[in-house]
């Protein structure tokens, strides 16, 4: 079945947000030969992979987990440019600690018999057998899933009668995610290990369809990688190699509408330039998105969004070492800390929470004998669970509370330890425009997933595409870096096959 691409002339290209979505399609479109300009609001690239600097702490705003580092090489390669060059990459060893509240704890190795060692040594050899089979598993459902259903722009749901959806359904992907996971491994610590990536989709593992656990092979398969410099080294370097095959970048410019003239817009204006065009990509998420274009597309249901987060950004004079890089703190509650975060809209009781320490990889981005922790605590959108104006005040309370879980669990003594902080809560991010105070977008429902999620076009525009994780394929920094890409292909076409002189050589 033929993808739709916007017709008519598309030279000259403005990109709408310099975040990891609009860097990557900008990187495509240069690749295949279009003039490219890039409007970002804030002074750097990133996007929700911003950098705060304070006090000689680096802080990254954002994501904290790179995965899936070959569509990072695939972006930069549209250009003719390497990775290695660009940016150094390192793999995390382990990807994961894992602490119980029974006071247990699992490293997760992405190389399968060091993690099979480990989880023998964790549970005991029938739940090793079962991590075999689960892993082989996951690494079955990604390569069914990956071309077919996530590198995929969809303009139908009949593009998913493929031969793919029967074997997708064979595996199992259709069913739910959390009996999936314990078909393989019945030890409840090692469920929550290979599930707890659904809350990335917006959706509860015990209601989230099996085919999400591609997420834990990109986490516990693929491998976790952490760039030097931080997570916002990214951008930077994919910036910069935009701008070395031509792209020119418009910093501290904000979109303020979109000239058209009948269904094409024909320039981008911002609060300083007109700037003319023959086609744009619109990366801010969808109720910013839909705004500048004067429309929005009509759905049966409203959109229904993944829970939120509170971020707490702690530089401080000493560290713990127990933790690895990247750290969940489980608590003992689970089906009912889910039940809080996306159906009463309560905060979690007994949360459990994501800690990262960057220095314990890059001791540069702290000044010398300090240390940088990020510590993420998943909370219900402002749409179920308190709405922006509770947050003002709710916002200092419950950082206080965060401090009260981080000393009794992993962090003694982290309260006095501070030397900068940063508090990040659904307000800030409603501010920054994410509906529903959330920087996680869209959920991954069934009606919101594949086909069904938005569209990257939008009816009634001939020259527009979306792309970011409101639209097609979805939330994460791998899928992001896809949208991208997937919105560069409805400008130019999918790319060329090599030809038969070519096809299986090295160029």
């Amino acid at each position: 079945m033929t993808v739709i691409t916007i017709p008519g002339r598309t030279d000259h290209v403005v990109v709408v947000g310099a975040g990891l979505s609009g860097l990557s399609a900008a990187l495509h479109l240069l690749g295949a030969g279009r003039r490219v300009t890039v409007v970002e609001r804030d002074a750097l690239p990133g996007g929700r992979a911003g950098l705060l600097e304070r006090g000689g702490f680096r802080i990254d705003t954002g994501p904290t987990v790179l995965t899936m580092p070959d569509l990072v090489e695939d972006a930069f390669a549209a250009v003719g440019a390497r990775m290695a060059d660009r940016l150094e990459l390192i793999r995390l060893d382990p990807a994961y600690r894992a602490r119980f509240a029974d006071g247990s704890q699992l490293d997760v190795h992405t190389d399968g018999a060091a993690m099979e060692a480990a989880v023998e040594q964790f549970a005991g050899a029938r739940q090793a057998v079962g991590y075999r089979r689960l892993r082989r598993w996951l690494e079955r459902l990604y390569r069914v899933q990956m071309r077919r259903f996530i590198d995929a722009n969809f303009d139908s749901p009949l593009q998913l009668l493929h031969p793919d959806l029967a074997r997708l359904a064979a595996l199992g992907g259709f069913g739910r995610l959390d009996a999936r996971i314990g078909r393989f491994v019945s030890d409840e610590r090692l469920r929550r290990v290979f599930s707890f990536q659904a809350l990335y989709a917006g959706v509860p593992p015990a209601r989230a369809l099996a085919a999400y656990a591609v997420i834990a092979y990109m986490d516990t398969v693929a491998g976790v990688y952490f760039p030097r410099g931080g997570m916002h080294a990214l951008p930077t370097a994919m910036a910069r190699a935009a701008e070395d095959a031509g792209g020119t970048f418009r910093y501290g410019r904000t979109v303020t509408r979109l000239e058209r003239s009948g269904d094409r817009i024909t320039a981008v204006v911002t609060d300083r330039e007109r700037i003319p065009c023959d086609a744009v990509v619109l990366t801010p998420d969808l109720p910013v998105a839909y705004r500048l274009l004067g429309r929005a597309p009509r759905r049966p249901l409203p959109l229904k969004h993944s829970p939120s987060a509170v971020i707490l950004h702690a530089g401080t004079d000493r560290t713990w070492p127990d933790l690895a890089h990247h750290t969940i703190s489980f608590g003992a509650a689970w089906k009912s800390t889910f039940r809080q975060l996306t159906r009463t809209g309560e905060l979690m009781s007994d949360p459990s929470l994501l800690i990262t320490r960057p220095t314990a990889t890059d001791p540069a981005l702290a000044p010398p004998g300090s240390h940088l922790h990020y510590v993420l605590a998943p909370c219900p959108n402002t749409t179920i669970g308190p709405g922006t104006r509770e947050w003002k005040e709710l916002g200092p309370r419950y950082r206080d509370e965060l401090l009260g879980w981080l000393e009794r669990r992993e962090m003694p003594g982290l309260g006095a330890a501070i030397e900068q902080e940063g508090l990040v809560t659904p307000l800030d991010w409603a501010d920054q425009g994410h509906a529903a105070g959330t920087p996680f977008a869209v959920a991954h429902t069934f009606p919101q997933t594949g086909p069904f999620r938005p569209r990257n076009l939008v009816r009634g525009t001939a020259n527009a595409v979306l792309a970011g994780c409101g639209t097609t394929p979805g939330v994460g920094v791998p899928t992001v870096l896809i949208s991208g890409k997937l919105a560069a292909r409805r400008i130019t076409g999918p790319p060329a096959a090599p030809s038969r002189r070519t096809r299986g050589t090295a160029v």
